[in-house]
This record gives structure tokens, C-alpha cells and sequence, in this order.
């Protein structure tokens, strides 16, 4: 599989890698999130082929133990906080997702892997192949249809913004219902809403 130029990646390769190491579960998600990512790409005039390789590798480290993905994260010199102690596999699986993705599975556009760093947590003024996997992940078809997401997918092919902060608003009011989850709030995630939430003009 070449990988110094993206365009000649065989994305069906590229995904068969990818599924032995997820559960069905997980990899029927990937497959969803790679193609609700290269709708949104058609949608926004994104680089529609970065859309599916990060749709397909954003979820790489997810079969990982929380022991093994702090591990993972510590032997790599991967930022790991306080609220990353608390949920580890939650919140570490996207920055060791994308050192994966360089490293295991030999993607070099950094773009990509900046996507894949920043689906889960978010962060402000995401570019717009950010938004596209954050949203693609929490809008593919396989999701169950909670208001929020149903909200999302309404949104995100009108007006993109409006959907990252309908999800970060759900992650938040997720996160602060009890005691526990609080604990392992993200602050990429908070300044992600602050960030969109400003720029909002719904």
C-alpha cells in the first residue's frame, strides 16, 4: 500500500486493516463515519478522499484497554491529563489514533491526522476537515437516534458550525449529569464550546 501520496491509498485495503482490528460493532461504525465523512466532504468542497481516511482510521486505537492505551500514550510522550486518567480509552483513543494512523498504518498528510486527533474532544476553530469527523462520528446512520443527534443531522448539511455545537452542547449537559462523568470533562471540549457557541448565529 503506497501512502506517500494519499490518492494512490487503496481505501478498501486500507479499511480490511483497519476491520481486524475492531470489533464488528465498532467496525460497522467506521464504516458508517467513512461515508456520512465523505458525504459532508461532497457537501463543504472538502478533499473528499482525506474525508474517508480519517473516517477510517479514527477509531484505530479504540479496541485498546484503558491499561494498554495509557500505556500506549506514556511510551509515546502522548499528552495524558487528569481527565484522561478518568476515562482513558474515552478520551485517548483520538491522540493515539492519530499516532497509529502515522505510524502503524503510514499516513503523513497531517491534516488527516489532525482529524483524527481532535473527533472526540473537539477544540476551537476546528478547520473544516475537523468538523467533518467530529460530526461524521456522532452523526452516522448506525447511531441511535437520540434528539440531538436527530437535530445534528439535520444540521450538519445546512450549516456545519450549527451541528459541532448541537453535539458539544450534548457532550456537555452528557457530561455534567452526575458527579463521575464530570470528572473526566475534557478542556479542549469546553473551549470548543465556547468557541462555537460565540460564533453561533442560530
Amino acid at each position: 500500500m503506497k501512502t506517500d501520496n494519499i490518492y494512490d491509498i487503496d481505501l478498501t485495503k486500507l479499511q480490511k486493516k483497519v476491520k481486524d482490528n475492531l470489533k464488528d460493532k465498532r467496525y460497522i461504525h467506521t464504516i458508517g463515519v467513512r461515508y456520512t465523512a465523505a458525504s459532508l466532504a461532497m457537501t463543504y468542497g472538502a478533499d473528499i478522499t482525506k474525508a474517508q481516511i480519517a473516517g477510517i482510521l479514527h477509531d484505530c486505537a479504540k479496541s485498546m484497554s484503558d491499561e494498554e492505551i495509557l500505556i500506549y500514550a506514556l511510551e509515546h510522550d502522548i499528552e495524558v491529563n487528569e481527565s484522561s486518567k478518568v476515562a482513558p480509552n474515552n478520551l485517548l483513543h483520538a491522540p493515539v489514533g492519530a499516532h497509529l494512523a502515522k505510524h502503524k498504518y503510514k499516513i503523513k498528510d497531517e491534516e488527516i491526522l489532525s482529524a483524527i486527533r481532535w473527533h472526540t474532544t473537539g477544540r476551537a476553530d476546528m478547520n473544516l476537515l475537523e468538523k467533518i469527523i467530529f460530526i461524521a462520528d456522532y452523526i452516522e446512520p448506525n447511531r441511535k437516534p437520540i434528539d440531538s443527534i436527530i437535530k445534528a443531522r439535520r444540521e450538519a448539511f445546512k450549516n456545519l458550525d450549527n451541528a459541532v455545537l448541537t453535539e458539544l452542547e450534548s457532550t456537555i449537559n452528557y457530561l455534567e449529569s452526575d458527579e463521575k462523568k464530570a470528572k473526566s470533562f475534557d478542556k479542549f471540549t469546553m473551549e470548543a464550546y465556547n468557541f462555537y457557541k460565540t460564533i453561533n448565529k442560530r
